[in-house]
């Protein structure tokens, strides 16, 4: 709920810059671009406030937008919640297991406000929809009171525009008392609603004209645009730019439909047009029925188009493919605020996926399956019988309620297995699984020696025991001690960190400005895929380090030895008021001549932790064969 309504505000503030944008375009631009292509631009706006109510988009923004940092990167709720260890679940023989410590998530902002405004919004919306039910209702005792067109000589000349125009459906055509310009109405079913006033003593020609104008309404479908203006003027109810920018595309529609007319038409009628729709002003300056277009409009509107229609002149071809250019390019420049208003995509950034054989983890056993199915994915083609490991471990029942994703990779058959695709290439907080890192750059930056990693408590006082004391570095990883590492970065600086992150690759290379929660505050994110294929390079040091710097950040997360093997691992944990909503399990498993690498994660709203993440592991693992308590 705070996430998204804080993505939410963030989003209206670059909905308020394009909105400024589409303006100055429509001026700088408008002997480039013609009416047509004016109104088309409110589309583009359209498109984009439909956005942040999409699924998560899987893009990065453009480079032409790197100058908005602050934006790009959003606040996350979990401010600091790092931790790792797992008390109360069945340890592996032979070794200690790491303490769990979780350290609260802070918000920036309190969540009552965020509720509030949820509420409020939600409140906003419900009116409007009100409204438009209201609307529609008033609509069709409106269309009750309509009776099918007599008038055989308006018949007539209707049934010529239709052929003018080439339109071959049968739009019916109405006549009623309540109107005073015609209307055309109907989203699904067009009807064409005539005033019976203009039945006897309207001339010929001034019908024809208002006739053709409903029927270029038709051949656009704005009945179709006028449902996503409602639908847009209900969700940002409260945005007093978007409100002026959908009048504006009112207008401008009217504009286009003329200027439609226009192109119908032979030049000696462009004046005799034009004093139709002054007669329409004096007699009527309101707006038609609801959900409806018609050739009728405000006094500021009539004053535009008639000052359009005198300007107008055909269109050469040259002039309309400098209007597709011009268009083009503003539509190019506004996409490029897409990933800033896609929440889904704000919130969590993705991966891609990994190379080799892939084989999709389904809630029992595994199976081969087409990319993209729901509940993991495969390769293209079925793997061999000895690609994939078997197991009937229900990986949809341990995980629950909550979300999450299992990652196994196997070196010996360069075989991936995984659980949640979708999960899996999502990006998200390390949290003190990152601390693996953290030590290795420590080490290769001569912060701490593999001999001499010792630094003495400072004194003050945490709410873990285990960490007002001084640490080594296997002391720390063990209790996740969040100072000790913090400190490391501290000595390091942000620089070196910034260049470490870059070399190795980790995740989406974010680290900010503050050293201290980078890897904890969602600033720095990475994907059980990225986890795993760090992982390996990490064993492999495929970076090119220290073998020494190496082998100590390895001695530091082994956490048993059995005759399975040997396993290596750091859980991580987000607590956010007193419930753990996240947790992370990764490593490796060593055994006689292979290694497994494996990524585990899941989210939810209370039960979510590293140890839940560990324990699900293990069983998973047990499950293939590969691991057992001695």
């Amino acid at each position: 709920m705070d996430s998204f309504m804080y993505q939410f505000f963030r989003c209206n503030i670059f909905i308020s810059i394009i909105i400024g944008m589409i303006f100055a375009a429509k001026r700088l631009l408008k002997h480039s671009l013609s009416s047509r292509m004016q109104y088309r631009l409110w589309f583009l706006l359209l498109g984009l406030l439909a956005v942040p109510f999409l699924p998560g988009l899987p893009l990065k923004p453009l480079p032409l937008f790197s100058w908005f940092p602050a934006f790009c990167q959003p606040a996350s709720p979990l401010l600091g919640a790092m931790f790792s260890g797992v008390p109360g679940m069945p340890q592996p023989a032979g070794a200690g297991w790491m303490e769990d410590f979780a350290i609260t998530a802070g918000r920036e902002t309190p969540s009552a406000l965020w509720l509030s405004l949820f509420f409020l919004w939600i409140a906003g919306v419900a009116a409007m929809g009100l409204c438009s039910l209201k609307s529609i209702l008033q609509f069709h005792r409106f269309h009750k009171s309509a009776l099918p067109l007599q008038n055989p000589a308006i018949k007539t000349l209707y049934q010529g525009c239709l052929e003018e125009l080439g339109i071959a459906r049968a739009i019916p055509i109405y006549s009623t008392a309540y109107l005073t310009s015609p209307v055309i109405a109907g989203l699904i079913y067009p009807r064409i609603y005539l005033p019976i006033r203009l039945l006897s003593g309207c001339p010929a020609k001034d019908m024809r004209y208002m006739l053709l104008h409903e029927l270029q309404h038709y051949r656009h479908k704005d009945a179709l645009a006028n449902f996503f203006l409602s639908l847009a003027g209900a969700l940002y109810w409260f945005h007093p730019l978007v409100r002026l920018a959908l009048r504006e595309m009112k207008h401008d529609r009217e504009i286009s439909c003329d200027t439609a007319v226009l192109n119908v038409l032979g030049e000696e009628d462009y004046k005799d047009y034009g004093h139709t729709l002054i007669n329409f002003a004096e007699k009527t300056c309101r707006s038609p029925i609801p959900f409806s277009a018609g050739i009728s409009g405000t006094m500021a509107q009539m004053e535009k188009r008639i000052l359009n229609i005198a300007a107008y002149r055909p269109a050469s071809r040259r002039q309309n493919l400098r209007s597709a250019l011009a268009f083009g390019l503003v539509a190019a420049l506004l996409s490029g605020f897409i990933p800033f208003l896609s929440i889904q995509a704000a919130g969590t950034e993705r991966s891609g996926l990994p190379s080799g054989n892939v084989a999709s983890l389904g809630s029992a056993g595994v199976s081969s399956t087409a990319l993209g199915t729901e509940e993991g994915f495969g390769a293209n083609a079925a793997l061999p019988s000895h690609g994939v490991l078997s197991t009937d471990f229900h990986f949809k029942e341990a995980f629950g309620t909550g979300n999450g994703s299992f990652v196994l990779y196997d070196t010996a058959k360069d075989t991936w297995q995984i659980y949640n695709e979708a999960q899996a290439v999502r990006r998200s907080s390390p949290l003190s699984t990152y601390k693996i890192y953290s030590a290795l750059l420590a080490l290769e930056s001569g912060v701490i020696t593999p001999s001499q990693s010792y630094l003495p408590w400072d004194g003050q006082e945490r709410q873990y025991p285990a960490w007002n004391a001084g640490q080594t570095l296997d002391t720390a990883m063990e209790h996740s001690a969040t100072w000790y590492f913090q400190a490391l970065d501290q000595k390091a600086g942000h620089g070196a960190i910034r260049d470490f992150i870059q070399k190795i690759g980790y995740g989406n290379q974010n680290i900010g400005k503050n050293t201290a929660t980078y890897w904890g505050d969602s600033t720095l994110k990475i994907s059980p895929v990225e986890q795993v294929e760090l992982l390996r390079k990490f064993y492999y040091n495929e970076f090119g380090f220290s073998p020494e710097n190496i082998d100590a950040v390895k001695k530091s997360i082994c956490l048993s030895v059995t005759d399975y093997g040997t396993i290596y691992g750091k859980t991580g944990t987000a607590e956010e008021n007193g419930k753990n909503i996240a947790g992370w399990f990764i490593g490796y498993l060593e055994t006689e001549g292979n290694v497994y690498f494996f990524a585990a994660d899941i989210q939810n709203e209370t039960q979510a932790s590293g140890s839940v993440a560990a324990e699900l592991t293990f069983s998973a693992l047990a499950s293939m064969g590969l691991w057992g308590a001695d």
